[in-house]
């Protein structure tokens, strides 16, 4: 079997221009999972298990609503509400491994492509440090290279930042590096920048090791960025914002008939 599926190692840069400016980035890495090989790469890595304990594991309530309902169901079906069909294409999920038991993804990405190989949809989940998830689901226009794809915000992230943002992504098909970059802008207002790159390498036992011994229990450390650049920003004056019950719906979609956001 060819697989698929592969590691990224990169950074993470967050660039906040409204209204203090403030800059971070770390370093990380993320699996660019293809759901369909889950059981084959438990089978043949030993540093990596699915829905089980190991160095490194993929747990299937860590991702999609938390339920037992497969994700490729919950994908499809996601992608049906958008007017969608894949007829069984591969689905690849970028994301954060669990480390040791720990996982947290502040941003996972599903690539969703055709069985021809075209790429039809991203679905992006976002996860905030309360407990609580959404998705974003887009389609995939006929651009090649970088593409970008805009959306309202809809769910509470940041309790620094106001809801009545539009998103605006800019990404690079994954291959042998992988790009996305975010805008997140208040009438027509930059206030702040996000990037995620990072390079291919095969998933591998030795890569795994490689990667945990130069950026060890990667999701842990994540969180605790979140929390100590949120104590920066407290202390450079910004207010906190008042948190939002969640979406009553855990996915908003975006169809060819959705009205375009506006600055």
């Amino acid at each position: 079997m060819n697989i698929q599926s592969a590691l990224y190692v990169g950074s993470v840069m967050h660039l906040r221009l409204s209204p203090r400016m403030h800059k971070f980035r770390y370093r990380a890495f993320w699996f660019m999972v293809d759901i369909d090989e889950l059981a084959e790469l438990s089978a043949r890595l030993r540093l990596f298990s699915h829905n089980r304990f190991n160095l490194f594991s993929f747990q299937d309530k860590d991702h999609g609503d938390g339920t037992a309902t497969p994700l490729r169901a919950q994908v499809e079906r996601q992608l049906g509400e958008a007017g969608i069909d894949l007829a069984d294409g591969p689905i690849r999920l970028l994301c954060m491994p669990r480390t040791l038991a720990y996982c947290f993804n502040p941003l996972s990405i599903y690539f969703c492509y055709r069985a021809h190989g075209t790429l039809a949809a991203l679905v992006y989940q976002v996860h905030n440090t309360f407990g609580e998830r959404h998705s974003y689901v887009m389609p995939v226009g006929n651009e090649s290279g970088a593409f970008h794809q805009q959306c309202q915000k809809t769910f509470y992230v940041s309790p620094f930042m106001d809801m009545n943002m539009r998103y605006d992504f800019r990404v690079t098909a994954p291959g042998q590096r992988i790009s996305v970059g975010i805008r997140t802008s208040s009438a027509a207002i930059p206030v702040m920048n996000a990037v995620l790159t990072g390079a291919r390498k095969d998933l591998t036992d030795r890569n795994l090791i490689s990667v945990f011994l130069a950026i060890p229990v990667v999701t842990l450390k994540v969180v605790a960025a979140i929390h100590w650049e949120a104590l920066r920003l407290w202390l450079k004056g910004l207010r906190l914002r008042r948190r939002p019950a969640p979406p009553k719906r855990m996915s908003t979609i975006i169809t060819a008939t959705t009205p375009s956001v506006s600055d």
